[in-house]
């Protein structure tokens, strides 16, 4: 009982704290953005691997596609996963998504940045 008092007074004070935010929309924006971007790079991350390897083969060829791509798309994926997570464990600071594209369909045809 006493950890929910805590935790509540906690919460009490950040709001307290946080109320000139309510003024601006961004804060709520951006704080929003990242948390949904975030579950959606979670759950789609996996979407790298297939862009990784079409983006590669397209550009230099079937057999980098294959070998180069596989292995860019391997990397993106655990790093749009990874990412996404942080994200939603930190959708609280009002920044923006850390990966350009925020959403792995956004843009099929860019790499991906973090």
């Amino acid at each position: 009982m006493r950890n929910i008092v805590k935790l509540s007074l906690v919460l009490a004070v950040f709001f307290l704290f946080s109320s000139h935010a309510v003024a601006q929309d961004s804060y709520f924006n951006n704080s929003g953005e990242r948390f949904v971007s975030g579950i959606a790079n979670v759950a789609t991350g996996w979407v790298e691997l297939p862009k990784n390897i079409a983006l590669t083969g397209q550009r230099d060829g079937p057999i980098y596609g294959i070998t180069v791509g596989l292995a860019t798309g391997l990397m993106h994926t655990v790093g749009r996963t990874l990412v996404g997570g942080l994200d939603v464990a930190t959708f609280w600071l009002p920044l923006k998504p850390s990966v350009n594209p925020p959403y792995v369909w956004e843009d099929f045809s860019r790499e991906t940045s973090y």
